[in-house]
C-alpha cells in the first residue's frame, strides 16, 4: 500500500521568539536565538535555507527510518536544526559536514550537550572521504540532509555512483527542490523523466516521503521542497557498469527529441546494431525506454548479453 507524502505548510515555529528565549526539549536554546546570537544570517551564495521548527526537523529525522544504534551523515547542518532532530530521535552518532565556518560554534554547543555523539567537520562535502569519516562504526550508516540546493544533484549522483556496490550507506533521506525530486521519481513517457531518474531508479528505490512549502524555511525559498527516501538495490538488474550507463543516457537524452537511431550516434556509429541486440525499436525516443532497457543497452555496449 502506498501513502501520500506528508505535506507541511505554514506551520508556526514551535519556538518562542524573543530574548532571552526558553530552552527547548533538548535543553538548547531555540534556533532563532542561536542564529541571532551567532550572527548566522542565511547566505544565498551557500544555498542556505534553515528549518527552525524542531518538531519538523524531528519528523524529517523519523522519515529516514530507525536511527537508534546507527550513524548518520548530515551535509549542510547550518545552525543545527536537523542535527538536533537526529540526535533527539536517537542517532548514535552524527557526522556533520559544514562548509560555513560561522556555524562551527553553534554546532559545537550541540556537541557539548551530546558528548561523543556529534562530530563536526568544517569542510566541503564534495571533497569528503566518506568511509574514512565513518571509520569502524557499527550499525547502519544513513545519509540525512537538507542539502544545499546548488550541489544537491552533484552529491546525489556521487553517492549513487559509489563503487563498490552495495554502498557504504544503508539508505538516504534527502531534501531537494520539488522539481528535482519530481525528476528523481519520474516515470518513462513523462517530461521529467531523464538521466537522473534512470540512475536513481536503477540503483535504488526512491520515494517522496514529505513535501514542504516555502514557508517551512527561513528565509523562504521561491519553490517548494520534497524529502526523498532512497533505499539502495543490493543487486541492480541488469548488472551494468554505472559509468557506461551514464554514457548511454547522456547520448540518449542529449538529443531527447530525436529517435534513438540518431541520438545514439554520439555513442556508436551503428546505433541500429546496439538497439537490435536489445530488441529496442530504433524509432523510439529516450523517454520511451524503461530503466531496465537503458541498463540492457549499457550491458550490450560493453559486449555482454542484452
Amino acid at each position: 500500500m502506498t501513502h501520500d507524502p506528508d505535506e507541511i505548510e505554514n506551520e508556526p515555529d514551535s519556538e518562542c521568539v524573543g530574548s532571552p528565549a526558553p530552552a527547548t526539549s533538548d535543553g538548547l536554546p531555540p534556533l532563532r536565538e542561536v542564529i541571532r546570537r551567532h550572527g548566522l544570517n542565511a547566505r544565498k551564495s551557500l544555498s542556505q535555507n534553515f528549518i527552525l521548527d524542531l518538531n519538523l526537523t524531528r519528523r524529517i529525522a523519523r522519515a529516514a527510518g530507525p536511527l537508534a544504534g546507527n550513524t548518520v551523515v548530515e551535509v549542510g547542518p547550518g545552525p543545527g536544526g536537523l542535527t538536533r532532530g537526529l540526535l533527539i530521535e536517537g542517532a548514535a552518532r552524527v557526522i556533520a559536514i559544514e562548509r560555513d565556518a560561522r556555524c562551527g560554534a553553534a554546532l559545537n554547543e550541540i556537541s557539548d550537550v551530546y558528548p561523543g555523539r556529534l562530530d563536526v567537520h568544517l569542510a566541503d562535502a564534495l571533497d569528503a572521504d566518506w568511509p574514512k569519516l565513518i571509520g569502524n562504526d557499527t550499525g547502519e550508516t544513513i545519509i540525512v540532509a537538507n542539502l544545499p540546493y546548488a550541489i544537491a544533484t552533484l552529491l546525489l549522483v556521487g553517492w549513487l555512483e559509489t563503487e563498490p556496490w552495495p554502498p557504504w550507506y544503508a539508505r538516504m533521506a534527502l531534501m531537494f527542490q520539488k522539481e528535482v525530486a519530481d525528476r528523481i521519481v519520474a516515470q518513462p513517457g513523462t517530461k521529467a523523466y531523464g538521466r537522473l531518474a534512470v540512475l536513481c531508479q536503477w540503483r535504488s528505490e526512491p520515494k517522496v516521503v514529505m513535501r514542504l512549502k516555502p514557508e517551512a524555511f527561513t528565509p523562504p525559498p521561491k519553490v517548494s521542497s520534497s524529502v526523498v527516501l532512497f533505499t539502495p538495490r543490493v543487486d541492480p538488474t541488469p548488472a551494468a557498469s554505472v559509468k557506461t550507463l551514464a554514457r548511454v543516457t547522456a547520448a540518449a537524452f542529449g538529443q531527447r527529441r530525436k529517435m534513438l537511431r540518431q541520438s545514439l550516434k554520439t555513442l556508436t556509429p551503428m546505433p541500429e546494431l546496439l538497439l537490435d541486440k536489445c530488441s529496442i525499436d530504433p524509432r523510439a525516443r529516450a523517454e520511451d525506454l524503461t530503466v531496465q532497457q537503458f541498463a540492457e543497452l549499457a550491458v550490450a555496449y560493453d559486449g555482454g548479453p542484452a
